[in-house]
């Protein structure tokens, strides 16, 4: 089955595959072989998006009964679990080391520490609907990934109001990374392709990033700046994670 997100923490990548095996896939980020799988106890549905916090040592992942689980990586691969609101679909950690979930079903953003303490919430103001994932960017703002068709980009306060929108002829946007000087990386699910996008400029273009059968409906993206690649994977064709090194990150 397909893959729906993928993460990496020091020499580990990990990904997240659409099945109801209801576990982690770990693979080794030099030679990416698969080394094993960390099992994750889900009650009735599918894992769906993951995310990985360098300073608490852990992974995040959400499922589709609203919940976020958080795994220990110091060897007892311990699971903690918690509750959040409606919809629960991209996750990414802040600048503060928190937890940020977008919550497309009750379009909101929600940050919690990594006990699963509810920080705040963002209640998205008018304008803006199924927010997909959301990434905190350096100025505090949020950039926001609208999962619709044609698709949005916006970037939003921390009072939920939009800042900026961004559009291109994007279907379906669904995943997002950052670069250390703010830019923006989509991956523009139903166009096939991955967008890169100048918040100096607004200018938003294609990225030039080649694979036999071209990019088939990706959906998640890592950006491993230590390494200066991409991760990519795929919900389509033959569902891959596709990595690519070489990534412009320098601010």
């Amino acid at each position: 089955m397909f893959i729906t997100a993928v993460t990496s923490l020091d020499d580990e990548v990990f990904a997240v595959r659409w099945d109801s095996s209801q576990q982690v896939e770990v693979y080794d980020a030099v030679t990416f072989t698969l080394q094993c799988h960390i099992s994750i106890p889900v009650f009735s549905r599918y894992l769906y998006r993951i995310t990985a916090c360098a300073r608490n040592k852990c992974l995040y992942l959400s499922d589709l009964d609203n919940n976020v689980h958080r795994v220990e990586l110091s060897g007892s691969n311990g699971v903690k679990k918690w509750s959040v609101a409606s919809g629960a679909a991209g996750l990414s950690v802040n600048k503060e080391h928190n937890l940020v979930v977008a919550c497309c079903g009750a379009n909101k953003l929600q940050e919690y520490t990594t006990n699963g303490t509810l920080v705040r919430e963002i209640y998205l103001q008018a304008g803006v609907t199924s927010p997909w994932h959301a990434i905190q960017l350096s100025t505090g703002d949020y950039v926001v990934c609208e999962c619709t068709s044609p698709g949005v980009v916006r970037v939003v306060g921390v009072d939920g109001q939009v800042v900026r929108s961004y559009v291109g002829q994007m279907k379906c946007p669904s995943g997002l990374a950052v670069t250390k000087n703010d830019d923006i990386l989509v991956a523009d699910e139903n166009n096939n392709r991955i967008l890169s996008i100048n918040r100096s400029t607004g200018c938003v273009q294609e990225m030039a990033l080649s694979v036999d059968g071209g990019i088939q409906h990706p959906r998640g993206l890592w950006l491993d700046e230590s390494r200066g690649r991409l991760y990519v994977s795929e919900v389509s064709g033959q569902h891959r994670v596709l990595v690519y090194d070489g990534i412009d990150v320098t601010p």
